[in-house]
Formats: C-alpha cells, structure tokens, sequence
C-alpha cells in the first residue's frame, strides 16, 4: 500500500468509542519494585537509560525497555513482539498488528515457562501456562517493560517460572487533563482507533485517572477467508495517600478477541504437494509468492433425506477456526508506611477468561454400537453394545436420534463445530512487608495466594452454511435425544498455591558490595476432577455428561477403560536465590546470580497421568526444576549502557511438549536432564542528544543428557530415541540484532535489525524423513528481519507533542523466513506445524493530543 494511501485512511481514522476498565501501576508486585528500587539506587550509577534501555544495577541479568521504544514500534502491537530487541529473547509474531499470537523463547524457555505479569499480577494460563502474545495490554498505556533473562521475583506467584520473567509496568494517570485519539491504517485491510482520556488531579487529596479504549480489525494475512477483531478496555484510578509515596491504585481491563487462525502449514517441502494449512497434502512454502495461498469458499450440501449423508469437508481446515477470548481483571496496588522503618505492600487481583482454539468434528445423528472379537470377550477386555447408546465416543459424539442437518432423518453424518472451552475464575493477593534495619540493610517477607478455578468443557455447535462456526463459544450447545450435552472434554480443576518467602539486601564496603539474599517456599495443590472416562494414557477421554445410564453401559463394555475420578496432587519446595553486586567503579559492576526455579506438572499433563493406578509412578508426574547461574559485568552512564552475561541453567527432570493440532491433544515427553548455556550481551550508547545505536546479541548451546525412551517393543523393551548430547528443539542457537534512531528537528527515523538463528525441529536434531524421504533439514534456516520508523511530529505548527504522524515498514524486505513452530518431539518421522513469516506491511498512524 502507498504511503500517502495509508495516511489518508489513517487521518479518516480520528474516531474513538467509550473508553473503560485498565491495568495497575508496577511491573513486578508493589512489593517487589519498593524493595528493589531501595536496592539498586546506587551512588553514581545512572538509572536513567540510553537509547530506550535501562539496565538497573542489580544481581540479576534484568534489561528493561522504556516508552522511547516501545512508541516506535507498530501502534497496538504486542510487547511480547517488543522485547525481541533484548538479548536471548526470540519471539515469532503470527502479524504485523500483535493480535494474532506468536511464539516466545527467552533462553531456550519456551512460554510456559516464563512467568509474565502485568503491575504483579501474573499472566500464565492457570493450567498448561502458558502466554498469549494476543492478549496483551494496549502498549500506549506501558510505561515500560523488564525482563529477568533467567530467573523471576522471590514473591511472585507462578507455578510455571522454571526461567525468565517478563514484568510490564504500566503508566500512572497524568497530573493534567488530557485527550488523545490515535488512528492507524495499513496492508490486508488494518485498521485501529485508540483512545484516551485523564482526568488530571481531581481534588486536594491528589486523585487522579486515566481510561483508554482501542478497536483494531484486519483481514487475515494468508488464507484469504478469516478476519481479526480485537476491542480493549483500560481504566486506572491512583489515589496517593500524603506525600511519602504512599498510595492505593485500582485498575481494570477488559480484552475481546475475535480471531481466525491462519498461515499454520505442514513443516516440509515436497514440491509436489501444494502450499496450505492441511497436515495430509500441503507443504511450506518455497518463495514469497507462494506465500500468499488462497483457501476456497465453500458450501456445505443440504442432506438429502432417506439417504446416509457423508459429512462435508467445509470447515474443517485450519482457516477455518475461531480463536475467541474473551479476558480481564481487576487489580488493586497500595503501599503503606508503617513505620519510619516498616512499609506494608498488598496487592490483590481477580481474573476472568474465557477461550478456546475452534475446531470441528464429524458428529453421528444416530447412536453408538460396538463389536468385540471372542478372544476380546474371553480376555475380559472388550463386549459387544448392540442397543445404541449417545455420548462423546471415540472422538467423536452420538447423538442417539437428532436430525441435525434438518433433512428429516437421523442417519447421517454432520460436520459441526466442537471447541475446547477453557473459563477461568482466578483470585490472588501478594502481601509484603519491609523492615529498613537502617540505611544499608534491610529485609522484607512476603506471602502469595493464588487460586485459579479452570472448568474445561467441549460442547459442539452447528455450523453456518459457509463452514464458520455460528456460536464460537457453543454456548447453545447441541444435545442428544435425551437432552444430554456431549461434550469432547468435561473437567474441573483447581490451581492452588500459598507461598511465604523472604529477602534481605544489604551494602558493604563502603557501598561498593550489594548482597541479595531471599528464599521461597511454595506450596501448590491441584484438585483434579475428570468426568470422563479415559480410554488411554495419551489424555484420551469417552464423555457422557449427564448420561448415567449409557455411561455405565459403555463402561462395563470397555472394563479396561478408567472410570471419572477426582484426583489431588500436591507439591512443594523451598526454592533459594541469592546474588551479589560489586561496583567496582562509579560506573562499573560485577554480579552474580543464583536461583533455583521450579515448573509443576500442567493440567493436561496431570489428567494424562488418570490412567494409571494413584500408586504408580506414572500417575505422579515430578516437577521440572532448575538451577539458573548468572555471572556478568555491566557499565552505565549518561552516554553508554552496557551488559555482557555468561549463564548456566540445568533442568532436572525437562517436561517438553508438543500440541497436535489435528488430534487436539497435547504429547508429553521427558527429556530427563538438560544442561543449557550461554552468552548475553547488549551495548546502547547516545554518543549527540539527536542520535543513539543498540546492538545486542546472544548465544545458545544446550545438551539433552540421555537418550529418552518413547516407547516399548513388540516384545515389550523400551525404545529409546537417540537424544543424548542433542540440543533441544524450537530455540535458535544464536540472535544478533540492532537498532539505531535519529532526530532532526521535527523528524524521527528509527530502523531495528534482527537476526534470528537456525532452529532444530526435533530433538535428535536429524532430518524429517517419511516414507523414506526427506522432507525437511533438521534446522530450520536462519532468517534477518529490517523494521523500519518514521514519525514527524506537528509541534512546530503549534499542535502540541502529542500529534504527529507515524510510518512503520515491518519486514522491509519482505523476507520468507519459518515463523512460531513447537518441535516435533524426539520423532524424526512427525512433521510438525510451523507459521509462515510475516510478509512486509505498511502500517500509517496520525495522533492527535492535548
């Protein structure tokens, strides 16, 4: 799209609806930042940033990135896209805009293991954990960004941050009133308006908020059928409480997502085959005009009645899908002074969300029957149901007797709708409370409370005439002639957590020797009810809902099968960390780290383990744990900041996973031991107020200990999959990047580089080979990535600094490169899924403000 084409559409754009609802205050728990900011403020040492980057005097490897970069970057864009310009972090966005996901790794963790959080609250899926790149808070409203490169907050409440930790801070409401309305246009139909309003300071006692309000739509970037819709909403009111910093801060946000999958295409190569999202005959694409495949509408056939109608193919693609969700929360910040000594912090919060991945399924109009062989029956495995019974059976639902497609009989098969449902109901408060011993050593404890009440459900619903849902969420769900709901999976669970920890810092010699030393000891419990039967170690279910009666029947049927139960695990560790700082200059440091993470067990790793008897080993999946080691020297001034870090992280017991799609199951595997390394570094220097350069860098090496067994034998030996020595999948070896942003006078140019190193695909870092054949490398190649920023702001004509207009080029030079994929496991024969690369999109904003 022309420039001058998308600012025309941009300037038309300048209409904003009701703003509502926001997010809180500080990036970590209040606590957590008041006590860090007593720790790192050190004599001569900037905290003020260079080029946009801050790189606080701590013991940890923490960056953070402020407004200055993250207002380059494509208004509304996820954050998660935005710390790809730090050092070990890899990030695959699935669009140009932020809404349509993407995939992260910080040093080798994948998402589940990063523990995320918006002002302290924590962002992880309560069950598997893991991060939606979608979902994030409007990025005008960040105030900044931090990331822990390998280790996360003594106080934070997360059963999943085995790694790093990504903390977004958002901004306080503005002393004085003001508006501002933001409006961008671009490639594939992009359009957004953003809003916002403060209030200023309302009244003597300093009360102040902000409410803000965003609406982005585009066409999907490949595919040529779906569409993206994304609304959010934002408030914060702050309330401080005299002149200490003492305040209360209560803040919401509401995000509604409404999302076609796109892009996703079998990881190989075979030039016979076609470019498309189908796992049986499409492939990756082998240039960028391939890129652009284009999926055939369809219709799907009236039945024909008296006939046994097959099922229509129409809507069964990936395209096809919705991704809803529908999410927010409320959260309250405060910071109390007690004492001249003693500060009380307490944070509490409630969640909601509400989202699934689409999908379809070939519903039966008529009832389930079953055969069984005579050694079946005379091993007492298997026996005949020759009465039809209904129920979710084999992946797919009976009806028992509804006509579904309205032709007038119940002999046919129904393609219809059948989402995974996950609502989450979550509460949690951090509490702290710091003691200033006196003016170099003080000492905080903290206790975290976390409950996520996580009901996953599968109702199905009917389709339209053209293969798209109706109902994405099946909300009017379909139900058997007996008015059952089938359902693919029904269960309740609950993620419970209470955790107590403490921290001390203090300063020696002379203030040149900062000491760290904290220690948390969570407990977790996970209540879990499964109200099906399991049919299978692989997570497997058969579901009857209501149907007691056809449950039991199919149950005495199957006696090999695992009848609904409800299982509670706990889990528990103490979990150390200490570090340590010596500055040995005004403007020169040493530190070092230690911690010690934990991963509990998923949810969907934990109901897998219900097929096996509560006393095996199998049915008691161990928690992933790490040992994180950081070693580094940074250098801060007004002019230069820069960082270069050596760390060592070994897992003990590596749960990795993959997600069929097709199947709509997760795989687990346990990769035993796993030893990574590596090296981070970044250097930002200012050298003229009208021009600052970023280069940062990262190398990865990580090393699989033994051979992980997959499986047994027709004789019943274990088969193992040649891993030892490996590197795990999915993280690239290595990232280089750059960006460098000049002004002069009105005009602001910004350009950013990212490379991105080869991915292996499996765990045995071989080929995928099937039939024989290969069809993809082991890695996938690297790929380098040019953004381009440009903004002119219009103060010089006297409309104030808040309006300018604003280009953003992302992927210059429109490179086809392998997008987000999860590995296929230790199989060299399982092609896995991979996204296909952003292509180059023009996105053009005007912003108005006063």
């Amino acid at each position: 799209m022309k420039f001058q084409s998308i600012l025309s559409t941009a300037t038309s754009s300048l209409a904003v609806g009701a703003a509502f609802l926001a997010v809180p205050a500080f990036a970590q728990s209040t606590g957590s930042v008041d006590f860090e900011e007593g720790t790192i403020v050190v004599t001569g040492q900037t905290q003020n940033g260079v080029a946009g980057v801050k790189l606080p005097n701590t013991s940890k490897a923490k960056q953070v990135l402020t407004q200055e970069v993250i207002q380059a970057q494509v208004p509304g864009q996820t954050i998660n896209d935005t710390i790809n310009l730090m050092p070990g972090v890899s990030f695959q966005n699935n669009d140009a805009f932020g809404s349509s996901g993407g995939t992260l790794t910080i040093r080798g963790f994948d998402d589940s293991r990063i523990s995320q959080t918006v002002d302290g609250i924590p962002l992880n899926d309560t069950g598997g954990y893991a991060l939606y790149s979608n979902q994030q808070i409007d990025p005008e409203i960040i105030e900044q960004v931090n990331v822990n490169l390998g280790t996360t907050d003594v106080d934070s409440p997360t059963a999943a941050a085995s790694g790093s930790t990504v903390n977004i801070r958002t901004r306080n409401p503005f002393d004085d009133f003001g508006v501002r309305f933001l409006g961008s246009a671009g490639d594939f139909g992009f359009f957004r308006m953003f809003g916002e309003i403060d209030t200023g300071v309302l009244n003597s006692s300093g009360t102040k908020a902000f409410f803000s309000a965003s609406k982005a739509v585009n066409n999907t970037v490949y595919g040529g059928i779906g569409q993206i819709d994304k609304m959010q909403l934002n408030g914060k009111i702050y309330q401080p409480l005299g002149d200490n910093g003492d305040f209360i801060s209560v803040a919401g946000h509401w995000n509604r997502n409404r999302n076609n999958f796109f892009g996703s295409t079998p990881l190989r190569l075979d030039p016979t085959r076609t470019v498309g999202p189908d796992s049986a005959t499409n492939r990756f694409p082998l240039t960028k005009e391939e890129r652009f495949y284009k999926i055939a509408e369809c219709q799907i056939p009236a039945g024909v009645t008296g006939v046994a109608d097959a099922a229509s193919s129409c809507g069964s693609l990936y395209d096809y899908r919705f991704n809803p969700s529908n999410t927010g929360n409320i959260r309250i910040n405060s910071r109390f002074t007690l004492t001249d000594k003693l500060t009380l912090n307490v944070d509490p919060s409630i969640q909601y969300t509400k989202a699934n991945g689409g999908g379809t399924v070939v519903a039966n109009e008529g009832g389930y029957t079953q055969s069984a062989t005579a050694a079946q029956i005379a091993a007492g495995t298997k026996f005949p149901i020759t009465t039809p019974i209904s129920g979710y059976i084999g992946g797919a639902p009976y009806f028992g007797g509804v006509d579904l497609n309205g032709d007038g009989d119940t002999r046919d098969k129904v393609r219809i709708l059948a989402p995974s449902n996950t609502e989450t109901w979550r509460i949690g408060v951090i509490a702290s409370l710091r003691y200033d011993i006196n003016d170099f050593n003080r000492v905080r404890v903290a206790y975290s409370y976390d409950r996520g009440r996580h009901r996953q459900t599968g109702e199905t619903s009917l389709l339209k005439s053209n293969g798209f849902g109706s109902d994405v969420f099946s909300n009017n769900a379909l139900v058997d002639a007996d008015g059952n709901v089938l359902q693919k999976r029904d269960r309740l669970s609950y993620a419970i957590l209470h955790q107590v920890s403490g921290e001390y810092s203090g300063d020696y010699m002379n203030d040149r020797v900062h000491l760290n030393v904290g220690i948390r000891a969570p407990f977790f419990k996970r209540n879990l009810t499964n109200y099906c039967l399991a049919t299978s170690s692989g997570g497997f279910v058969d579901c009857f809902t209501s149907n007691s009666a056809d449950q039991a029947t199919y149950a005495a049927a199957n006696p090999t099968y695992k009848l609904p139960q409800q299982r509670i695990l706990n889990y528990s560790k103490v979990l150390p960390t200490a570090g340590v700082v010596f500055d040995a200059t005004d403007n020169a440091s040493l530190f070092f780290n230690y911690s010690k993470g934990l991963q509990v067990p998923g949810t969907d790793n934990l109901y897998q383990s219900f097929w096996y008897a509560r006393d095996q080993d199998a049915a008691n999946p161990v928690p992933e744990t790490t040992d994180n080691f950081d070693l580094g020297v940074r250098y801060t001034s007004g002019i230069i900041q820069a960082s270069l870090t050596g760390w060592y992280t070994r897992y003990t017991n590596r749960l990795a996973s993959a997600y069929d799609r097709d199947l709509d199951v997760t795989i687990y595997r346990n990769l035993g031991r796993v030893d990574k390394y590596g090296i981070d570094g970044s250097f930002a220097v200012r050298p003229i107020p009208e021009f600052s350069l970023y280069v940062f860098g990262s190398y990865l090496k990580s090393k699989i200990k033994e051979d992980v067994e997959t499986g047994v034998n027709a004789a019943g030996d274990p088969i193992f999959a040649a891993t030892k020595g490996k590197r795990e999948a999915g993280a690239p070896v290595y990232t280089l990047g750059t960006r460098a942003s000049g002004n002069l006078g009105p005009v602001e140019l910004g350009v950013q580089v990212k490379r991105t190193g080869p991915r292996y695909v499996n765990d045995q870092n071989l080929p995928i080979v099937i039939s024989g054949a290969q069809v993809y490398a082991k890695k996938t190649p690297a790929y380098t990535l040019v953004d381009l920023d440009a903004k002119v702001k219009l103060d010089f004509i006297g409309l104030g600094d808040r309006t300018f207009l604003q280009l953003n080029v992302v992927n210059l030079f429109d490179k086809l490169y392998v997008g987000g994929f999860d590995g296929a496991g230790t199989s060299q024969t399982n092609v896995p899924n991979a996204f296909i690369g952003t292509p180059r999109t023009f996105i053009g904003s005007v912003s108005f403000g006063f």
